[in-house]
């Protein structure tokens, strides 16, 4: 009787080596070609207007790389509506700054970028804060298959001190991690309580949650998860709940909590080690941007090429982002009138401009009322 072969796992297609940075100086040497890139990204088949949907435009000379519409006469630049809205960045500052966050695999800080870019830390953070939330796709599919669930708690800095492991103040993190068998490179659910072997992480989902409640556990997972996925948790009391999932609840009891759960306690190490190595530990504030952008990297960790061009792909289509709307305040000067110390500064096609000055009108000099001319008088003779 012939022995029984085991299968071959299915081998994983090579990537292309990602850009090195003459490659990518090469590719984006000025800002015309990042133009081009940018204008092919936003409108694959050709122009087209926001506002009539013609498809007839012209370059214009006096606007930097804004076209006008023939039709309806409306003029839209290729960075209109994106996160590169109303930045009077050059072009190859948005592209160097999203192939340095794209390409390292831990990630630029902003005092990383602010060294790199050359520009002022206010300017670094707030590109950065833009590129991260360039990095959440709105129609991205919800895991499935077999899906590994637990909480984590990570400590967290207060102002500008180090992060204190004395002090109970921690962030509650869940994540979500999806396992894929080796062998046909996809989830192969088994029968409850039985062990996957020969499995491998795949598609993450983290996100920052006030408490273990069940609201908060099974929102997470209704928005996460696609229904009818099997979840394995740690048997929670908050778990129960989620009837639309096949529940495989393994109990932790004395072992560790890796041992049961392998792959989303490897996500929460990874993540942890990123937060404390590239930004030196975390804030309550904007957490779930980095959470973004750590899931954003660990899913795309083996097509790390195509970073970059999924970056500026998602802005492209991304809704423009203000300074206000990043840190969640009003503008104080929202309803006031502009009023300007100086010209205002455009860019155009070769280089930049002030604006004209208003022209006023020439004053009408006052009229002199002459008295009207009188031949002289002939002298009197004595």
């Amino acid at each position: 009787m012939a022995a029984l072969k085991k299968p071959r796992p299915t081998p994983r297609a090579r990537a292309p080596k990602p850009r090195s940075l003459l490659e990518f100086q090469k590719q984006f040497p000025d800002d015309a070609t990042c133009a081009e890139f940018l204008f092919e990204r936003r409108w694959p088949r050709g122009f087209i207007c926001p506002r009539c949907g013609d498809g007839r435009a012209s370059l214009l000379k006096s606007r930097a790389w804004t076209y006008q519409c023939q039709h309806c006469w409306r003029q839209t630049s290729i960075t209109a509506g994106t996160i590169m809205h109303r930045s009077k960045l050059p072009l190859r500052t948005w592209f160097w700054a999203a192939h340095l966050m794209a390409i390292h695999s831990n990630g630029m800080s902003a005092l990383q970028l602010r060294t790199q870019l050359k520009v002022r830390y206010p300017t670094a953070w707030l590109l950065a804060q833009k590129l991260r939330r360039a990095m959440v796709d709105p129609d991205r599919e919800k895991l499935r298959g077999v899906v590994e669930i637990d909480q984590t708690e990570v400590p967290f800095r207060t102002k500008d001190s180090d992060v204190d492991l004395t002090k109970p103040k921690k962030i509650l993190i869940i994540g979500a991690v999806e396992v894929i068998d080796i062998i046909t490179q996809k989830p192969r659910p088994l029968k409850i309580g039985a062990k996957y072997l020969n499995t491998r992480a795949g598609r993450v989902r983290l996100a920052a949650i006030p408490n273990n409640s069940a609201a908060a556990l099974q929102a997470f997972i209704r928005d996460n998860v696609e229904p009818g996925t099997t979840v394995i948790t740690d048997a929670h009391r908050s778990y129960p709940g989620i009837t639309a999932y096949p529940h495989d609840a393994r109990k932790v009891k004395g072992m560790a909590a890796h041992i049961v759960l392998p792959w989303i306690h490897r996500v929460f190490s990874l993540l942890k080690r990123w937060g404390l190595g590239t930004f030196h530990g975390l804030r309550p504030k904007h957490v779930d941007r980095y959470l973004n952008e750590f899931v954003f990297r660990f899913n795309r960790r083996f097509y790390r090429h195509v970073s970059f061009e999924m970056i500026l792909g998602l802005g492209a289509a991304h809704p423009p982002t203000t300074y206000w709307d990043i840190i969640d305040r009003q503008n104080p000067r929202h309803d006031k009138p502009i009023v300007r110390k100086q010209r205002r500064r455009r860019r155009t096609a070769f280089g930049w401009r002030y604006d004209l000055e208003k022209r006023q009108k020439p004053r009408k000099p006052k009229r002199v009322r002459r008295r009207p001319w009188r031949p002289p008088e002939e002298p009197i003779p004595f």
